[in-house]
């Protein structure tokens, strides 16, 4: 077998005898110079390499001489046994040391007698000096061979399985995790626990130890409660009710089922083709005299909504899709769809309340839910907005311009609640729409003002786009842009009737006869202007752009007009040729004035110099002012209570103030619109719903909070004779703002 090659390997030398002993015993603390060290050994670490030696004569039990750097020499190629006999040993380092003396010198040939044998296994390798001079290296991880590395789970984003990446804590896998709330009993927040603990148990027993005491004395028993549960639910058991199963059929009655049999021949056939033919061409004969009828003008008198009405024989009577019954439930079916999708909008606007004005007092909200808008509309203006009298959800809307540099088209659109994606009805116009009104007795009917200064009437049942009333030049027209209409409550065996009010200061009543709008101006704004060096001269040159107009509620021949000036006058049917009173206290145009619902006296207007004024018609002065920071578009009067009003202005912001709960500010003041201006505002006559109208062409619905529609009510305790009616109550209210003003002033 070779030997294996090693750093500082040497060479045993042979035994033979030729090696000097050493000139005294050596002493049992030191190495044994009898024997050379080898450090490298071709044996195999399974092979066993035996230093045999005799007995020695002073010592008791044969010893081993074998050391951690004793090697033995490489044995020949061939397994040998080399025995070499001493006639006596060095003293073991292992047994205790002999008393006696050292022996004396051997001889040179009995010196280091040894006996070697190298026992090599039967299963060992034979190795060439190649393969034993190659280095084989091994190295160390700390990889947890039990921890698996294939371990696959489902990726529910990729939806693929995947691998998961080796990782610290593979095989630990925690099923219950609880955050205990033991204390060890050595700590301190133990010792203070059992302190508690056994506190609270003395005092029980004091507690127990007094009542026996002084049960004792009067002779009554003492009975322990226990605290707990009388009932002791965990042994007992409940079941809910099950509702029976049941199986029901229905069989329906199958139509009824007839034979037919006919025979044709060519002239039924010809006949049936004949008649598809004729109708045909009478629709086509209607088509071209309504195009015909068109070119001509609009429509005289109401007759003309005849025109829409399928003549006899139209084929589309009979037809299914484009019957009337179709139209209905394709409606329906539509605003159900609608509904379905904004389930959760159509859920606040019947039920949410918002519960913080509980905890806020004098302070409210408003809950946006749905905005009209749509392509058509995005590029105008809303410039007038009106609810149906009759129809709480039904409302229109009027597109226009307010820019006189970009006029164009205009459009009505009537808006349902219950159908928030397209409008009922629709109907363009040549010139924008500056304002309308809904009738209040004929729902239907809807009177229009536009820029070019004509007045229009619609039937929004008719679906034509035409109205059935237009003024013109011949009948009589507005110079300038109509600014408001407004219908007239008059009695019904007279003609219907509405007024305007235009820039070119006139006041017009039209009377819708029975073929032609007629007009008659009711009242010219002159112009008033005051001299600064003498106040008692006046002089009236011109004539003042009128803006507004509003009717009093209980005096119908009293009514307000708004001026391009700033001035308010008061007039009435009665004096055309000149003003009852002019109320001064704006600087700018005004673009609403509104008379309260319930008090006759009182009325409030707003104007682009930022400020809103509430007045009493009976002092020239206002006596409440206030300042909103921006142009106010549009004010109104809530219908549920005299001191509520709402006004929007150029920052897209709605103010709604309760003069009841306070005069001074707001109780909401909120943004409603980003990057538009708001021009117009008007509330739902049933629902707590107010629409805000900008100048995007977008329509708000907006839901008032709790705090924003209190009404006033009887005081706790009234006698069912003694209490008042709402609108008493209503008058009250304002009633006592009045008052206060007025001592206000006086105190001034």
């Amino acid at each position: 077998m070779p030997a294996r090659k090693g750093k500082g390997k040497k060479k045993a030398e042979a035994d033979d005898g030729s090696r000097a002993p050493p000139a005294a015993a050596a002493p049992a603390d030191d190495f044994d110079m009898y024997q050379e060290p080898v450090r490298s050994c071709a044996a195999p670490p399974s092979a066993c390499c035996l230093l045999l030696r005799p007995h020695d004569a002073n010592a008791s039990t044969p010893t081993c001489r074998a050391t951690s750097s004793t090697v033995l020499t490489p044995p020949p190629p061939t397994t040998t046994t080399t025995t070499t006999i001493a006639a006596a040993a060095p003293p073991n380092r292992c047994s205790p040391l002999p008393s006696a003396p050292a022996p004396p010198a051997r001889p040179p040939s009995l010196a280091n007698p040894q006996i070697k044998q190298l026992v090599t296994p039967d299963n060992q390798l034979q190795l060439d000096e190649k393969e034993l001079a190659e280095e084989h290296t091994r190295i160390l991880t700390a990889n947890d061979p039990n921890v698996p590395s294939n371990v696959t789970k489902y990726n529910y984003k990729d939806r693929v399985f995947k691998v998961d990446p080796p990782g610290p804590d593979d095989n630990l896998m925690m099923h219950l995790a609880i955050d205990g709330a033991a204390m060890h009993i050595s700590t301190e927040e133990a010792k203070a626990q059992l302190h508690l603990e056994q506190a609270k148990k003395e005092d029980e027993e004091a507690a127990l130890q007094a009542a026996q005491e002084e049960a004792g004395s009067s002779g009554a028993e003492v009975t322990v409660d226990s605290g707990k549960n009388q009932f002791n639910y965990s042994e007992r058991a409940a079941q809910t009710f099950n509702n029976p199963m049941r199986t029901r059929g229905i069989a329906t009655e199958p139509p009824p089922v007839c034979s037919f049999a006919a025979t044709i021949s060519q002239w039924e056939i010809y006949d049936a083709y004949m008649e598809q033919w004729e109708a045909a061409e009478r629709e086509k004969a209607l088509v071209k005299d309504a195009a015909g009828k068109g070119d001509d003008g609009p429509p005289k008198g109401p007759t003309a909504a005849s025109a829409d009405e399928p003549a006899a024989g139209d084929p589309k009577d009979d037809d299914m899709v484009y019957s009337t019954a179709m139209t209905g439930s394709l409606k329906i079916m539509e605003r159900m769809v609608n509904q379905n999708a904004e389930d959760e909008i159509f859920q606040d606007f019947k039920f949410w309340e918002d519960a913080s004005d509980q905890f806020r007092e004098g302070e409210g909200s408003l809950l946006p839910l749905w905005r009209f808008s749509n392509e058509k509309t995005k590029r105008k203006q809303v410039t007038a907005l009106c609810w149906n009298p009759a129809f709480p959800d039904l409302f229109a809307v009027g597109y226009g311009s307010y820019d006189f540099m970009r006029q164009g088209s205009g459009m009505i659109a009537c808006l349902s609640l219950k159908n928030t994606s397209h409008p009922e009805y629709q109907f363009n116009t040549e010139s924008g729409v500056m304002c309308l009104d809904f009738h209040p007795q004929h729902h239907s009917l809807l009177a229009v003002g536009c820029y070019d200064g004509t007045v229009v009437v619609y039937d929004v049942r008719n679906k034509v786009n035409r109205p059935i009333y237009a003024s013109s030049i011949k009948t009589g027209k507005h110079t300038d842009p109509v600014w408001q209409v407004g219908w007239q409550h008059d009695d019904p065996a007279k003609e219907l009737n509405f007024f305007s009010i235009s820039s070119d200061g006139r006041v017009a009543n039209w009377i819708m006869s029975k073929n032609e709008l007629k007009m008659e101006p009711v009242m010219q704004l002159k112009l008033v202007t005051t001299m600064k060096d003498d106040p008692e001269d006046a002089s009236l040159s011109g004539l003042a752009g009128g803006c507004c107009f509003d009717f009093n509620k209980t005096s119908e021949h009293l009514f307000l007009v708004g001026t391009e000036e700033g001035k308010i006058h008061k007039c009435s049917k009665a004096y055309s040729g000149q003003y009852l009173e002019t109320y001064e206290g704006h600087h700018m145009a005004i673009y609403s004035v509104k008379w309260n619902p319930y008090h006759p006296r009182v009325f409030i207007s707003s104007s682009a110099d930022w400020t809103v004024k509430m007045w009493d018609h009976n002092i020239p002065f206002p006596i409440m002012s206030f300042d909103l920071g921006n142009a106010v578009g549009d004010v109104a009067w809530a219908p549920y209570s005299s001191t509520v009003f709402a006004a929007v202005t150029s920052d897209g912001k709605v103010h709604v103030y309760d003069l009841a709960v306070n005069k001074h500010e707001p109780l909401c003041e909120q943004k409603v619109v980003k990057r538009a201006k708001l021009t117009h505002v008007a509330f739902n006559n049933r629902d707590p719903i107010l629409l805000v109208g900008d100048d995007r062409g977008g329509v708000n619905s907006l839901k008032l909070s709790p705090n924003l529609r209190q009404m006033a009510t009887n005081p706790e305790g009234t006698a069912p004779e003694e209490e008042k009616s709402q609108e008493q109550l209503e008058v009250e209210k304002v009633d006592k703002l009045l008052v206060a003003s007025d001592s206000a002033q006086a105190a001034e």
